[in-house]
């Protein structure tokens, strides 16, 4: 498994800054980590196509899966050859990426609404 960085798009870039801003939390990763599971809970497959990483953001796999990155591995491992995506990377920044939009679609006042369905 190939998982060494997660990379994110210019466009993911400016909705983790947004996302900063609403909730006050600093770290890209924890963001990203929400963003991830919020999208896994859509049982839907998130778009085949593929994003283009461009930002000068990027994280460790050890940084955006932190001390529960074995099961991180697992659930994309698990999501990706269900959606049908060619690589666990490919997977990985779909979810993402799906995820910072359904964060940013929700109306945040707290981090408590980000959990609220």
């Amino acid at each position: 498994m190939s998982l060494d960085f997660v990379r994110i798009s210019q466009s993911g870039r400016d909705q983790l800054i947004r996302l900063k801003r609403h909730t006050g939390i600093q770290n890209w990763n924890v963001l990203c980590r929400w963003a991830f599971c919020l999208s896994l809970k859509d049982s839907n497959p998130p778009s085949l196509s593929p994003i283009v990483t461009d930002s000068n953001i990027e994280m460790t796999w050890k940084t955006f899966g932190g001390s529960h990155e074995e099961i991180y591995k697992g659930l994309i491992q698990v999501r990706a050859v269900q959606d049908g995506f060619e690589s666990y990377d490919a997977a990985l920044v779909a979810h993402v990426h799906r995820g910072l939009s359904i964060l940013l679609a929700k109306e945040m006042n707290s981090i408590e609404d980000i959990f609220s369905s």
